[in-house]
């Protein structure tokens, strides 16, 4: 059986790869999150036969490990990550000197101000009741609905259930349908937050591959005739971290094969409204299936401060989810969707600010990359991101080089299964430009140092979201 550690290495990347390389690897594994503090790993002997590699390399790469702090080793005994707790350079949500490209989401809303205060009579008039609301409000609910008729899914407020935000809906999605054992299909990459709560579930992830020019669908519809899995999650709208949208013949296509394999799709749209000059609008899955399940959310079009999501399914499901939600929460705060009833009213207007803010970022990103010179901006009509191709596997080593610039980026590997994709580097295009600029220049510095071979000193990372 393969252990999580060589799971999240991914064998083709240690292939060939000396001790130092090695641990190095292992090191980004734990600053983005992968492998946990006080998670065990294997033994040296085990992680030599699994690797194919001398027992000695084995040795010398935790030896280098504990020698920076990263493992603790007890002699004769287990060997688990820890973080050094010597006088490293810190970088973090706390730390204005770092930049934090493992978070691709935009500002507020110039409008959240105004829309929180218009909210306030709303809130004032509920004080009479017991202030929970796990369903969501009605008016809240209608207004949701109506996005998606308008949008050519005719929806009612029943087949709505209002959420703490987009990530939170898919967790109660998995707790209500998930079998632990089961299959699900996954793209490759993908938003890696989803994975985990997948891999947490119990689930057998089964990749399929995404790129900037989108989905391999033939490779997908095998997959789910093939593997009749319980669950397939895609972001089929500006995907995460792509920036691809699926054809509506290919989401008809999808959606159909899904239905008859009795696999529940799961649609995320958190990406759906972020257009930049994608020049269409597609239907949403929902449009070519009344199983499929939809998940939303508020935080990338006006706040990621505003933790507010949603689901859209059949009644029947709706039901359970109703059920099971009382076990983990009893409802969404009732000031966040009374500020959301007052946003969703003006889509008009948060569109143009995020067609705006995008468009800058990615003029950013642009300029960025041309500096570097020996790297292209794909094709990125929108979404929340630019999906870069390194043009070698190298993303985990430039991802800890730009730590030693104060740069925080995420590898690929970190959006896949299996420890692959280092090929790729994920670059939001959500900061402002000045924001963006100053990180495009730390980032050709960070490829400069491992063009010419030079080391980055260890550093922690106070945080692994990725969102």
């Amino acid at each position: 059986m393969t252990s999580r550690l060589v799971e999240q290495l991914g064998a083709q990347n240690a292939a060939g790869s000396t001790a130092a390389e090695l641990a190095g690897q292992i090191r980004a594994l734990i600053l983005d999150g992968r492998l946990t503090v006080g998670e065990r790993l294997p033994s040296e002997r085990a992680l030599a036969l699994e690797l194919r590699r001398s027992r000695s390399t084995m040795t010398r790469t935790y030896s280098l490990l504990e020698s920076d702090g990263y493992v603790s080793r007890l002699h004769g005994g287990s060997t688990r990550v820890a973080l050094p707790h010597a006088d490293h350079v810190v970088m973090g949500a706390d730390d204005d000197s770092a930049i934090d490209l493992s978070i691709a989401s935009m500002d507020s809303t110039p409008g959240l101000y105004d829309a929180t205060v218009r909210s306030l009579p709303r809130l004032a008039a509920l004080r009479s009741t017991s202030g929970y609301s796990l369903q969501g409000l009605p008016e809240l609910r209608d207004a949701v609905a109506r996005r998606y008729t308008q949008r050519g899914v005719p929806t009612t407020a029943e087949e709505i259930i209002i959420t703490s935000g987009a990530l939170n809906a898919v967790n109660l999605v998995l707790a209500t349908i998930g079998r632990r054992g089961e299959r699900a299909v996954v793209e490759q990459p993908s938003f890696p937050h989803v994975l985990d709560a997948l891999h947490r579930n119990g689930y057998r992830l089964t990749p399929t591959p995404v790129g900037v020019e989108g989905w391999d669908i033939p490779h997908l519809t095998e997959l789910l005739l093939r593997g009749r899995p319980l669950v397939a999650y895609l972001i089929p709208d500006f995907h995460n971290p792509t920036g691809a949208t699926m054809t509506d013949a290919d989401r008809d296509r999808v959606s159909a094969t899904a239905r008859s394999t009795g696999t529940h799709l799961i649609a995320d749209e958190t990406t759906t409204e972020l257009d930049i000059d994608r020049g269409w609008s597609p239907l949403p899955m929902a449009a070519f299936s009344p199983q499929v399940i939809t998940v939303g959310s508020m935080s990338k079009i006006a706040w990621g401060g505003l933790r507010l999501g949603w689901i859209r399914a059949e009644r029947s499901l709706i039901s359970r989810l109703l059920a099971v939600r009382p076990s983990f929460e009893l409802g969404t705060a009732l000031l966040d969707q009374c500020i959301a009833v007052e946003l969703l009213d003006e889509m008009p207007a948060l569109s143009e600010h995020v067609r705006s803010r995008l468009h800058a970022g990615r003029t950013a990103v642009t300029a960025g990359l041309e500096a570097i010179g020996d790297l292209q901006m794909p094709r990125t009509p929108g979404g929340l991101s630019a999906w870069i191709d390194l043009g070698a596997p190298i993303s985990t080593r430039l991802s800890l080089a730009a730590r030693d610039r104060q740069l925080i980026a995420p590898p690929g590997p970190r959006f896949s299964t299996g420890g692959v994709l280092e090929r790729y580097l994920r670059i939001p295009i959500t900061y402002p430009p000045e924001r963006t600029a100053e990180a495009m220049e730390r980032l050709r510095l960070a490829w400069h140092d491992l063009r010419e071979g030079a080391s980055a000193r260890p550093v922690v990372a106070t945080h692994a979201a990725v969102i």
